[in-house]
């Protein structure tokens, strides 16, 4: 019996709380590859009893990488999953089940053994969906808040509140970037590159603003692939950027990342008030009128449309970049 069977019965064995002493498996490739290796495993379990069970379970395979100011957010899930956080959660907003776990630090390798969920996500997540998961996140993220569960103390690998902020300036600090957007070989439209450097200007007092603001456990990568509508459960997968933020960190991701431009403006109008109703269930938010939404969105994927513009050879790529930061433009007066 090789390891990834030993610990595929093991997971299953939890899966159907019962012992499973064989079983036979197909796997399918699903997202991932560059920052994980996630696959679907499927097939027949056999128990003790003699009882064959259909089964879909998810295994993670993460291997050691280093993201730019977040050394160890390559085992972070791992480490979620031990802490007891997942006690946290409610039957509306959850991650996936934890079947099994392991990590080899010899070989800087961790595994996760995940509950399968078949529901909507990605670009097939309606308008409502996403008003949903900004509600759920409020209400998550103000429970938290109010309730500052024992769990929260005990985490240790957790992403740091001024993570949004360093990769803003290392972006910043780019000239490929900074300087592309000031010079004349500059082919974005006059008000977009004032736009960029407005807020270069203003960071200082922006970032004063930002971190008057309640800080959060926040996901950190809440865009539409990692979210999953299930009836009413908005579930959460790939918590490995997961750390302390500010309100509203999260939804800026969920407007702006990824999202169709066309919708970017009623994503806006929609998750704002969703995500400031579900934090004020549990205690009070700041004035909604403050929130720092549109400022979020322009520091975290301003220049990061820019490096995508510029080191593409599509034009309709290009064309796609400058519709976004357009769209992102216009948010402003919403």
């Amino acid at each position: 019996m090789n390891m990834h069977t030993e610990a595929l019965y093991i997971a299953l064995s939890q899966l159907f709380k019962t012992t499973i002493t064989s079983a036979d498996s197909q796997t399918v490739q699903l997202h991932g590859g560059t920052l994980g290796n996630v696959r679907l495993v499927t097939g027949t379990a056999e128990t003790a009893d003699g009882e064959h069970l259909p089964y879909r379970i998810v295994l993670k395979i993460q291997k050691k990488w280093e993201r730019y100011n977040d050394p160890d957010s390559w085992r972070r899930e791992y480490d979620l999953y031990a802490s007891g956080l997942g006690a946290t959660f409610s039957h509306t907003f959850r991650w996936p089940v934890c079947y099994y776990s392991e990590i080899n630090t010899d070989e800087d390798e961790c595994q996760l053994w995940l509950e399968y969920i078949d529901g909507v996500s990605g670009l097939d997540l309606t308008a409502e969906m996403y008003e949903q998961a900004a509600l759920e996140l409020g209400r998550y993220q103000g429970k938290l808040y109010a309730g500052q569960p024992a769990v929260l103390q005990s985490l240790t690998n957790l992403s740091h509140a001024d993570l949004m902020k360093n990769t803003y300036l290392h972006y910043r600090s780019w000239p490929v970037v900074y300087d592309y957007i000031r010079s004349e070989e500059c082919e974005f439209p006059q008000h977009l590159r004032q736009m960029l450097i407005d807020i270069d200007d203003q960071s200082d007092d922006i970032f004063a603003r930002i971190e008057q603001l309640p800080l959060v456990l926040c996901h950190r990568d809440f865009w539409v692939t990692n979210l999953i509508c299930e009836g009413e459960t908005i579930a959460l997968i790939d918590w490995d950027t997961s750390g302390w933020g500010y309100l509203g960190e999260d939804i800026a991701s969920l407007i702006a990342d990824e999202a169709d431009p066309d919708l970017m403006a009623e994503y806006y109008q929609r998750c704002i008030p969703a995500y400031y109703q579900g934090f004020s269930e549990y205690i009070e938010a700041p004035p909604i009128t403050g929130h720092c939404v549109y400022e979020f969105i322009l520091l975290v994927f301003g220049y990061r449309l820019v490096e995508a513009y510029i080191h593409t050879e599509d034009d309709n790529q290009k064309t796609e970049c400058l519709r976004k930061l357009q769209k992102i433009f216009e948010l402003k007066d919403l």
